[in-house]
């Protein structure tokens, strides 16, 4: 589920993050919101692995870039309430 996890949240950080003559804007946003559809209707205990595989990634993670997405990303998708804190470094 690791190389999975990872594997989504890539996809998605590079839809957010091309630009519009890289993706068409639009087919961006129906894949995101795809992704989260899908992911807010994980069965609870597959989500609880989803996000604890989430937070793993992030604390392992050692580009600075990519572990702000990882923590954001469960905020951003829907599958948590509350945005999380911002940590420094």
């Amino acid at each position: 589920m690791l190389v999975l996890a990872g594997l989504v949240v890539d996809i998605v950080r590079f839809l957010d993050s091309s630009e519009d003559d890289e993706v068409d804007p639009d087919a961006a946003v129906r894949v995101m919101e795809s992704v989260s559809w899908a992911l807010t209707r994980l069965p609870d205990g597959q989500r609880d692995r989803f996000l604890t595989v989430l937070a793993d990634l992030a604390t392992a993670e050692t580009d600075p870039g990519r572990r702000e997405f990882l923590e954001a990303f469960p905020f951003a998708c829907g599958l948590v309430d509350e945005q999380p804190a911002v940590t420094g470094d």
